[in-house]
């Protein structure tokens, strides 16, 4: 068994890896080789624990993760066990493996619902997460131009020159959401806001969203309208979506939508169910992060760690 940092996650995992095995373990979802369990919370006054566990026969691999919320931070663990014997086999410092994973989960996504002719991107949030959506949907489309905007301007002008130097593409910092909507075939919103800030009325024909940030019934990204506008929605896990996509399940408490109209992205993938049926329709992605993710990337990392020989031995 070996302890893996963030360090060597750094070293060890690429996006291009990570869109490969998540797309492989959505599969596997779909074909009914894999399962996911939705994540559950232990509440305490001072710190929320978060835990979420999957596991794949054609991996062969289970594990989850568990991570802890506090006024100070997040502190993040995957626990990997081989499928066939039971042994555990890592531990996985999971911070960065988490942004990529996310990212990776909204490029994928992009792949199979976003127009193929898109190489335009809007994007609401500017944080640390934001910079994965970003690379991970310019790996699956030939993308030529993205506006960002973040509400603190000196963070989304850093993030625009960062993001301009590390995907060789421009991308410019807007003064208010709404420019960066407008234009946008492929629009991400990644923030950790309580009320929507993306509308429906921007979102041009064809666009394809990827709502990213909200995992709780507290928050929303994205208004009643965007809802009503898409033609297509899509989740990573329906079991999940219920218990925390605080952007479903308002326009499903008015009778805007129904579950039996929403689709895994699995499924999709799997081709059980239509994506994208027209060019002008509005797709919208809604990512509240699920363990399958976690474990196939996390299976990736223990490999090459033990090809390149990186980690701790413990036990």
């Amino acid at each position: 068994m070996i302890y893996i940092t963030e360090e060597d996650v750094r070293r060890l995992l690429s996006m291009d890896r990570a869109i490969k095995s998540i797309e492989k373990a959505f599969h596997e979802l779909g074909t009914g080789s894999g399962n996911n369990i939705p994540r559950s919370r232990v509440q305490l006054p001072n710190q929320t624990l978060h835990v979420m566990s999957a596991g794949s026969t054609e991996l062969n691999y289970t594990g989850l993760k568990a991570y802890t919320t506090t006024q100070s931070g997040a502190q993040f663990l995957v626990i990997l066990f081989q499928g066939n014997s039971g042994d555990p086999v890592a531990i996985i410092e999971a911070d960065l493996l988490g942004q990529i994973r996310t990212g990776a989960a909204s490029g994928i996504a992009t792949k199979y619902l976003a127009n193929e002719e898109a190489t335009t991107v809007g994007i609401i949030g500017t944080g640390w997460q934001a910079r994965s959506q970003l690379e991970a949907v310019s790996k699956v489309r030939a993308i030529t131009l993205a506006k960002a905007y973040g509400r603190d301007k000196n963070r989304r002008e850093k993030f625009c020159l960062e993001m301009t130097e590390k995907l060789g593409l421009p991308v410019k910092p807007v003064d208010n959401p709404m420019d960066c909507i407008t234009f946008a075939e492929i629009v991400i919103t990644i923030t950790s806001s309580e009320c929507p800030v993306l509308q429906g009325a921007w979102l041009r024909p064809g666009a394809h969203v990827n709502a990213a940030g909200s995992n709780s019934v507290q928050r929303r990204e994205i208004d009643l309208e965007a809802v009503k506008k898409s033609n297509v929605v899509v989740v990573d896990s329906k079991d999940q979506a219920k218990l925390e996509s605080g952007d479903l399940l308002e326009p499903i408490k008015q009778g805007a939508l129904s579950w039996e109209s929403v689709s895994e992205l699995a499924a999709v993938i799997v081709g059980d169910v239509p994506g994208r049926v027209n060019t002008t329709d509005i797709t919208l992605f809604e990512s509240q992060g699920i363990a399958m993710e976690d474990v196939a990337v996390a299976s990736l990392v223990y490999e090459q760690a033990k090809v390149q020989n990186i980690g701790q031995k413990i036990g």
